[in-house]
């Protein structure tokens, strides 16, 4: 099912799910651009069948043959990892999939997660920068030196909305990401000893055969220009996994 936020000619705003990857996946389960195209396939061929059905009432006849088509245009314009549900943005022109792709590359392009913590940050209101490598054959994020080959650097904003104890003393926290790196806010966080609630790749307490549970990372928001109108569409979601349903502030 694909939830729709906003859609037109050039672009398609969505909430994506936990559990589904948010490019092309090479696996036959479903994916967001896979969910797109077919949405997008489904309301032309609609439109062709109209269009096919007034051939036929005027002329008595139409063709049955059928037509092969290039699946529809839709460009990933930024990620979420396959865990992480929230708002995505996705062009439908290859014009509007450059112009999105500048607002990210600018910083143009404004991105809110929350997230639950493992404790508490030392300050309530704060910057992190790193420098990031990705590990390729490990598909794993380390912090190395700024003068390591391969590392970039990252950085983000957070601001502790809410401190809880349950059985461990847990934070939501609203993070403004302010580069987009490969499992960026998760590395960022684990380490300086404050992983992710459920993280089962940067958290010792979740990994393989330990405790389980969906990770407590959810984009809730999103903020850009229209690529041609010009016009600011922001986009707000209630974030989505059973961490945040422990804190007051979500459930308000």
């Amino acid at each position: 099912m694909l939830t729709i936020r906003y859609e037109d000619r050039e672009i398609i705003v969505v909430e994506k799910p936990q559990g589904i990857e948010a490019q092309s996946s090479r696996s036959f389960e479903p994916d967001m651009v896979s969910l797109i195209q077919n949405h997008i396939a489904g309301r032309e061929g609609r439109d062709t069948h109209k269009i096919s059905t007034n051939l036929s009432t005027n002329w008595g006849k139409h063709s049955t043959k059928p037509v092969q088509k290039q699946p529809p245009y839709v460009a990933v314009i930024h990620r979420l990892d396959r865990p992480v549900a929230g708002i995505m943005v996705y062009a439908k022109t290859k014009k509007a999939a450059a112009a999105l792709s500048s607002q990210v590359k600018e910083g143009k392009m404004e991105k809110t997660y929350y997230a639950v913590i493992c404790g508490k940050p030392v300050d309530f209101v704060g910057n992190y920068v790193d420098y990031l490598r990705k590990n390729g054959k490990t598909n794993r994020t380390e912090i190395v030196d700024k003068k390591a080959e391969g590392g970039k650097r990252a950085e983000l904003a957070y601001q502790v909305v809410e401190t809880i104890t349950r059985e461990q003393e847990l934070s939501l926290v609203r993070i403004r990401l302010l580069t987009g790196r490969h499992h960026q806010i998760r590395v960022q966080f684990a380490g300086r000893g404050m992983p992710l609630w459920g993280d089962n790749r940067y958290n010792p307490e979740f990994a393989l055969g330990k405790a389980r549970g969906s990770i407590a990372l959810c984009a809730a928001g999103l903020s850009f220009s229209h690529p041609s109108l010009g016009k600011k569409m922001e986009y707000r979601m209630q974030p989505v996994g059973e961490a945040f349903s422990w804190f007051s502030e979500i459930n308000r």
